[in-house]
């Protein structure tokens, strides 16, 4: 199979998949990945991101196939527009006692 028919047939779940068999070596059920079929994964990951990625975290592969890495600025720029989502509880504070 080339790689653009590989490319056509991974769906957005199977990137899934791949993607989390890449990151812990073992498959979503819990099943370790051997190293042949690691690298396996992580080629299809790779080829996958390089069609549909187009808002590419650091270091990743973009569309095009173009590596793609975003500055530390860009970074925190993008996680403090995220981050009001996120609330912050003290639970010291809350239960009256001193922090420090």
């Amino acid at each position: 199979m080339d790689a653009e028919n590989l490319i056509e047939a991974i769906t957005p779940e199977v990137y899934q998949r791949l993607n989390y068999a890449v990151e812990t070596g073992k498959w979503p059920e819990g099943g370790r990945l051997t190293q042949s079929q690691r690298d396996s994964c992580m080629q299809a990951v790779m080829l996958y991101q390089s069609k549909h990625n187009v808002d590419a975290p650091h270091m990743t592969v973009a569309a095009g196939g173009e590596i793609s890495f975003k500055s530390k600025s860009e970074l925190k720029k993008q996680f403090n527009k995220s981050e009001s989502d996120i609330l912050r509880v003290n639970p010291n504070k809350e239960q009256g006692l001193k922090t420090n």
